[in-house]
């Protein structure tokens, strides 16, 4: 089984060097600890590499800080040149970063292809061209004696943290409004998934971006990860994963008063009024609910379907879940592989078979056998019947289950909708454009799609509200995160005695200047 994997991606050999990029070059950790990529396909080891400790994230930092007055002093024209360089050298090697994305995170290689590697191509050209638009306000005399106008200045270092669902498309996203806006960056990758991580950062350094500018870190989050975002040569964090781990880094960022980004869990809510197409909701439902193995904080997690409909909806999108494919990622018949780690999908499993005691596990709940039985698989879950106060309706499961309830009114579907801690993505399906309207208003969400779910363009902006955390990856607003907002103002009067000083000195005389 080892050499089928060395022959979809050669991981060992290509990371022999190690699984950090430091100042330009791979290094190994020093924590005396190893650990083990495996392909979730078949539990097969694919590449073993010294995990980062304490120092190792030291040597990151102080190569980002070195790097930092050299790239936030460069032009936003050489910025952009360089990030034109890395989205053609990030194509040329599109069919590598596939390979080894699939290999590691068990997507199907359909997925990586179409939507993770060319994602992030995109996302690569969009920051090049928008590292070009770093404008603040315009000059103006807003006080009338004065000249105003607004500086944005890179924030200095950035300790990145990225989860392993879409390692490629997080490291881009975190990594590229940062650099665009002129600062370094020290990514952790989830020690799961380095690979594309390490694969980004060595086509950063061929594209000609400066030594220190992107690194990678690859350790755990109790050993390299607290001690990146507590280090006090890091002057903003960017976290992507549970919103468990997200209050743990916000303490200690917030403890140092640091920037803070935080992309955290979702639960999204599906809502099909009583005038939707049904075939279209039902079909939206299971590839929302499916993409990625359902490992996707913006997934299609629960579906309310107004009453007339709903019993049509379960009984369809039962039979559509029952066509898909399970299988081999690198298969060309595969529409869905296995979750990330078999622990995973045991933590999965677990959420669906609590919800028995509740609960109709409608179609799926199982890990299939024979072929698969090696593999981290689990069959599209459809749930119904489960009360709104229940686990498997409030909780984050991250895996391919469904849950879908019914209700009667307007109101009562976009109150449900809105009742779990999260606020991160949901899509409403109806042919009525004021009940589309209304659903855009009323869902608190940081992304609300009508007749859709799932799609995303780098020109827009991702992140959520409430327990799904705060700030924008991709678009233009991203350069809100990882820009400082400085205000200049000059005197235009060159008056020493100013009208305002008398608060100061009343009517006495002021001195008399020579």
């Amino acid at each position: 089984m080892h050499h089928e994997a060395d022959a979809r991606f050669p991981a060992q050999e290509r990371f022999a060097d190690g699984a950090l990029h430091l100042a330009g070059r791979p290094a190994k950790g020093t924590s005396g600890r190893t650990h083990t990529v495996v392909d979730p396909a078949t539990g097969a080891p694919v590449y073993t590499y010294d995990l980062a400790g304490a120092e190792d994230v030291d040597a990151d930092v102080a190569a980002a800080r070195a790097a930092f007055p050299e790239w936030a002093g460069a032009t936003p024209g050489e910025r952009s040149d360089a990030l034109h360089r890395l989205a053609d050298v990030l194509a040329d090697r599109a069919e590598d970063l596939a390979r080894a994305e699939s290999l590691q995170c068990g997507k199907p290689l359909k997925l990586s292809r179409g939507f993770d590697v060319p994602g992030t191509i995109d996302n690569t050209a969009f920051f090049a061209g928008a590292a070009r638009h770093l404008q603040g306000q315009s000059a103006g005399e807003y006080s009338g004696d004065h000249t105003s106008y607004v500086r944005r200045e890179p924030v200095g270092v950035v300790g990145s943290v990225a989860p392993w669902n879409y390692p490629l498309q997080m490291a881009a996203w975190k990594i590229l409004p940062a650099i665009a806006a002129g600062n370094t960056v020290v990514l952790k990758p989830a020690e799961l998934t380095p690979l594309t991580s390490l694969l980004f950062a060595r086509a950063a350094r061929d594209a000609g971006i400066p030594d220190g500018v992107v690194n990678v870190v690859t350790g755990t989050g109790e050993e390299a990860g607290e001690h990146l975002v507590g280090h006090p040569d890091v002057a903003m964090v960017s976290f992507t994963g549970s919103t468990a781990v997200g209050r743990r880094v916000a303490g200690i960022a917030g403890a140092a008063v640091k920037r803070l980004h935080l992309e955290l869990g979702g639960k999204a809510p599906f809502v099909v009024f009583d005038d939707a197409d049904l075939e279209a909701a039902v079909h939206g439902a299971v590839a929302g609910a499916l993409v990625n193995t359902g490992q996707d904080c913006t997934a299609a997690t629960r579906a309310y379907v107004q009453r007339p409909l709903y019993e049509a909806f379960v009984e369809q999108t039962a039979a559509l879940m029952e066509t898909v494919r399970l299988g081999d990622p690198f298969a060309p018949g595969t529409d869905l592989g296995p979750l990330v780690s078999h622990a995973h999908r045991d933590r999965v499993a677990g959420f669906v078979d609590r919800a028995r005691a509740y609960a109709r596990v409608v179609t799926g709940g199982e890990a299939p056998g024979g072929d698969l039985a090696a593999g981290a698989y689990y069959r599209p879950t459809l749930i119904a019947g489960a009360p709104q106060d229940s686990e498997v309706v409030q909780a984050e499961i991250f895996g391919p289950v469904l849950v879908v309830l019914p209700f009667d009114g307007d109101d009562d579907g976009l109150r449900l909708a809105n009742d779990t801690p999260y606020g991160l993505a949901a899509s409403a399906w109806t042919r009525s454009v004021y009940r589309a309207h209304r659903a855009t208003r009323e869902i608190r969400a940081g992304c609300v799609w009508i007749n859709d779910h799932i799609p995303i363009v780098s020109e827009m902006p991702h992140g959520g509200h409430r327990a799904s955390g705060f700030g924008k990856d991709m678009s233009a607003y991203s350069f809100e995160e990882y820009t400082q907002i400085k205000h200049v103002m000059f005197d235009n009067t060159a008056v020493a005695r100013k009208g305002w000083h008398r608060t100061v000195f009343g009517d006495r005389q002021q001195h008399q200047a020579v």
